[in-house]
């Protein structure tokens, strides 16, 4: 286990920038995505069922249909306990995405016209679940029911073949419409731009590989995504009262996510480093994990000093542990989701919380949100102009001459006294 002790000091900025530096980069994958993409855009069905062969069936023909059917959908698969545990998810996660759909909003103008902003959901999305390592039905759960509580017609699921019978049954559970049996850079190119037998889908979201982000972020010209996904991380800022066995689970736990990001406490009290570090070297030999990147106790002057650390860090969860850090939570504006007292371990996020688990990672908390219904919503703006044109005219007209454009000018004012349409 390596364990990393820092003090934040004077620039927490270097701090925090010195603490995601313990994270290996990632080797670019950048151009062998590029030639898996134009090979499903340029060929189609034949070149998807060749990189289906070669990535997902160990060279093995696919079968015919990438497609599950229906019946191979059944929430029967599922051990009861893990439906009453997806149930709940489902029911919870849906809660929280309906009360962040927003209202359509009607705007009257003073010079007399009005605009109407209209929320309107995309048609159809795609939701990219993990599959090779182990599988991951909360995942279904956090994307299919946030595309749903969205108002998306169709969702469809794109994992990795040998489907898991936990991932089936909680695509029934959800609703999905469709599941394709193929995953990577070469099934995301195949929703983004659609085959002969596959429709391209509105809007691809959720985790995956590198290549699966990198694919993502290649095709985002032409499908709406949520974000780029790498590797998991946590920050627990703690003050002197925080329970010392807990913190050390909540940082063992994002262990379990596999290697990559530095896992992180940082706090004003010494003494209590000094118990996290003796119960994490307790802990962790008796529990299976994947060795993150480091295992980080950073010592603050004060709680201040603490948050302004994880400003700067940005994580992808932030647990605030003690009375004292938990009177913080009003004051985090960079964190992709805030976890607050002694039971709010990262790990009811995972999985029933409410909250989704579909989180902004390597610091990028600092601009982007969590997966949320606005991933597959989009604002319209609806504009009547009526008997406004002519105060509209007179101060836009001189504006487009300016700009050069006099037809745009010309376009107003036709509207205007004796050129205004009967």
């Amino acid at each position: 286990m390596r364990l990393e002790r820092i003090a934040v000091g004077n620039d927490p900025a270097a701090a925090a920038a010195g603490v995601r530096a313990l994270a290996p980069a990632p080797a670019s994958v950048s151009d062998a995505v590029a030639e898996i993409v134009a090979a499903v855009r340029d060929g189609g069905d034949r070149a998807l069922r060749e990189l289906v062969a070669r990535f997902d069936s160990g060279g093995a023909s696919p079968p015919s249909s990438l497609c599950l059917e229906p019946g191979e959908l059944d929430p029967a698969l599922l051990d009861d306990d893990v439906r009453a545990g997806l149930d709940l998810a489902i029911t919870n996660v849906a809660l929280v995405a309906d009360a962040a759909i927003g209202d359509d909003v009607e705007v009257a103008l003073p010079q007399g016209h009005r605009v109407v902003l209209r929320e309107v959901p995309v048609r159809r999305a795609a939701i990219c679940i993990p599959g090779r390592q182990a599988p991951y039905p909360s995942t279904v759960v956090m994307g299919v029911v946030t595309a749903r509580a969205a108002g998306v017609e169709q969702v469809v699921v794109l994992t990795a073949p040998q489907i898991d019978a936990a991932i089936r049954g909680a695509c029934a559970l959800c609703g999905v419409d469709e599941v394709y049996a193929m995953s990577g850079a070469h099934g995301v190119a195949a929703l983004a731009y659609g085959t002969e037998t596959i429709e391209r889908v509105d809007v691809i979201a959720g985790p995956g590989s590198l290549f699966v982000q990198e694919a993502k972020r290649q095709v985002s010209d032409v499908v709406g995504i949520d974000g780029f996904y790498g590797p998991s991380d946590v920050l627990v800022v703690a003050d002197g009262g925080a329970d010392a066995r807990l913190v050390a689970l909540d940082l063992l736990a994002q262990g379990e996510h596999g290697p990559g990001a530095p896992v992180v406490a940082v706090s004003d009290s010494g003494e209590f480093l000094d118990a996290l570090a003796a119960q994490l070297e307790a802990l962790a030999p008796e529990r299976a994990h994947s060795e993150p990147a480091a295992f980080v106790l950073a010592r603050a002057a004060s709680l201040r000093e603490a948050l302004d650390f994880s400003e700067a860090f940005a994580p992808e969860h932030l647990e605030l542990a003690g009375d004292g850090a938990e009177r913080l939570a009003r004051r985090v504006r960079s964190a992709g989701c805030v976890f607050v007292g002694a039971n709010g371990g990262t790990a009811f996020g995972d999985y029933v919380a409410g909250s989704n688990h579909c989180l902004p990672t390597g610091g990028s908390a600092r601009f982007a949100s969590g997966l949320s219904p606005r991933a597959f919503r989009r604002r319209i703006s609806e504009v009547h102009i009526g008997d406004a044109a002519p105060a509209l005219a007179a101060a836009g007209a001189p504006i487009a001459r300016a700009e050069g454009f006099s037809v745009h000018a010309e376009s107003m004012e036709a509207r205007v006294g004796d050129n205004a349409p009967s």
